[in-house]
């Protein structure tokens, strides 16, 4: 058995573990504001540029999983080690790119070095803490990533046009050297129990999800109706479909299809993977509108976006405590109605003479409501789970945001072209009015699939034998 922690060493594991994780969450939102730029010097298609996101979000979520199991097999902090290194090679890979598709293949290998490591941040924060510290500790890493959340934007928009949009990958070069160098001096090796890998549900999910994303990103340009978008589309259900029957006899599952059994679980994946499909789609076209539209910088666009981001700082704590008394089911409806109402609003808002305080008031109506219904669903998803099974269900309700959010991009981008074009801030407007009134059918959706899940009633303290986690009392 390993000895405990001092306080010292983990006060270093807190340190490196929110430092790593702030780096990945900061990389994944500060180029939001650099897209406008980097779409003009590639002279590339807002098409051809989401998969800037999308195939960060694809190698992310497919191999989320597979990293965790990695880390209890060879090592956590070895693997937590390889992880950040695969991920500084990959963003200077990023800033050395001269074309739009070298940039995508590049954050296509940042998102497989943050699979490593965010969930093993996660084990390895855990292990050094005590039960009764871990929720303290926890808490302070997640605010740790959620200000890089926050501020991501706004930095990657002073980053842009102070220093050019390429620093955005540099900087994380010695942020990653130094993080490496603390893992190895700092950091005790752990292991966890040696699962089997599940390969082959590995492969049915990704080529799922890149045939899906790519009927999508196709059909506008060769038509809905072409063999082109129809077969992969087809491509993309038949494997979906071998995919869940795979994972219902895999020896080792990826995803254990029963635990689609609980309400709870099912209807917080399900909600939280349709509003994060909003608000990514949201978060990948709103900061170009206020570029080429509005005609603010990328700093000026980063700033703006503050009253939407910010919220989620000061909603998500007051949420996660009304959460215990109220239960999950009225934070997720309520959260994604007025998350539906903000971008509704925005919708008709959209043109080329709006002045952007008309739109502070929507853009925090959405936010306090996806802040809302965030720790409510994720707690669903947990609670639903014997504790031994938390860290797969968190996988799990990743899993669903980033591959949610790379179909919202997808189907947002897709109806952006199909009614808009980057040539004028008029038509850019036009085919972003449109897209937000499918973002707010998209939370809508998530409201009416939040109603699924139960009511709590009351929390009692005592745990159930059978599965050592709260016992809930719901209809």
């Amino acid at each position: 058995m390993q000895e405990g922690y001092l306080r010292g060493e983990k006060n270093w594991v807190l340190g490196v573990t929110s430092l790593a994780s702030f780096m990945m969450a900061l990389d994944s939102l500060v180029i939001t504001t650099a897209f406008a730029t980097i779409r003009a010097d590639f002279g590339a298609s807002v098409e051809l540029l989401q998969w800037a996101v999308n195939a960060f979000n694809l190698t992310f979520a497919v191999l989320l999983l597979t990293g965790a199991a990695l880390g209890d097999r060879f090592g956590r902090r070895a693997m937590f080690a390889g992880g950040i290194a695969l991920f500084v090679l990959a963003s200077a890979a990023c800033a050395l790119a001269n074309t739009a598709e070298a940039l995508i293949a590049a954050r296509a290998a940042q998102g497989a070095g943050a699979a490593l490591v965010m969930p093993l941040a996660m084990a390895i924060l855990s292990g050094a803490f005590a039960k009764e510290e871990r929720a303290r500790a926890l808490g302070i890493f997640s605010g740790v990533t959620g200000c890089a959340l926050i501020i991501g934007p706004a930095i990657g928009g002073f980053i842009t046009e102070s220093l050019g949009w390429r620093w955005i990958f540099w900087i994380n070069l010695p942020i990653g050297l130094i993080a490496i160098v603390l893992i190895f001096t700092r950091l005790r090796e752990s292991f966890g129990a040696k699962a089997a890998l599940d390969i082959l549900g590995l492969l049915l999910v990704a080529i799922a999800a890149l045939a899906l994303v790519w009927s999508l990103l196709r059909g506008n340009p060769v038509g809905w109706t072409s063999p082109e978008v129809l077969s992969t589309l087809a491509l993309g259900l038949l494997f979906s479909i071998a995919f869940v029957a795979w994972e219902w006899r895999a020896p080792a599952p990826m995803i254990p299809m029963r635990m689609f059994a609980s309400r709870s679980f099912a209807a917080g994946v399900a909600a939280s993977l349709l509003f994060y499909a909003a608000m990514y789609g949201v978060l990948f076209l709103l900061p170009q509108f206020l570029q080429v539209t509005l005609g603010f910088g990328p700093l000026g666009a980063g700033l703006r976006l503050l009253p939407w981001t910010s919220t989620l700082f000061l909603t998500a704590p007051i949420a996660g405590a009304v959460v215990q008394r109220f239960g999950e089911r009225p934070l997720v409806v309520t959260g994604l109605l007025m998350q539906a109402a903000g971008l509704g609003w925005i919708a008709p808002l959209a043109a080329p003479d709006v002045a952007y305080p008309a739109l502070v008031v929507p853009l925090v109506l959405a936010g306090v409501g996806v802040s809302m219904a965030m720790p409510a669903a994720q707690n669903a998803v947990l609670g639903s789970v014997a504790v031994t099974e938390m860290g797969k269900a968190s996988g799990v309700f990743n899993m669903g945001r980033f591959l949610g959010g790379m179909f919202g991009i997808a189907l947002l981008v897709a109806v952006f072209s199909a009614n808009g074009a980057v040539d004028s801030p008029a038509h850019f407007s036009t085919g972003f009015a449109a897209a937000m009134v499918v973002a707010a059918a998209l939370s809508l959706a998530g409201a009416c699939v939040g109603l699924w899940l139960p009511a709590r009633r009351a929390v009692t303290a005592a745990p159930t034998p059978d599965n050592d986690r709260l016992s809930l009392s719901i209809d």
